[in-house]
């Protein structure tokens, strides 16, 4: 196994990191800036109040994004790692 195969595989499960926590990490986001705004809009400035929506929205997106997630995972796992292992 040479350098650029390693580099590869890096680069490729870095991407994979990626695409997997996108979901979660949007959802957050979006949920932040919306009990955001509504803080603002209203001026109650709860701690809590952004703490256990964000939590709420990235618990659902995550059950419903687990399929997605797993399969990408085994698909590189599959294809990229159990490869090179067979290679050596």
């Amino acid at each position: 196994m040479n350098e650029e195969t390693v580099f590869d595989v890096v680069r490729e499960a870095l991407w994979i990191g990626v695409a997997i926590s996108t979901p979660i990490l949007g959802a957050a986001l979006v949920t932040g800036i919306v009990i955001g705004l509504l803080q603002a809009l209203t001026s109650i400035q709860e701690m809590t109040l952004t703490f256990v929506p964000k939590m709420a929205a990235m618990l659902a997106v995550f059950w419903v994004s687990m399929a997605f997630m797993s399969n990408t995972l085994v698909t590189f796992f599959h294809d990229t790692i159990l490869s090179l292992i067979a290679e050596h």
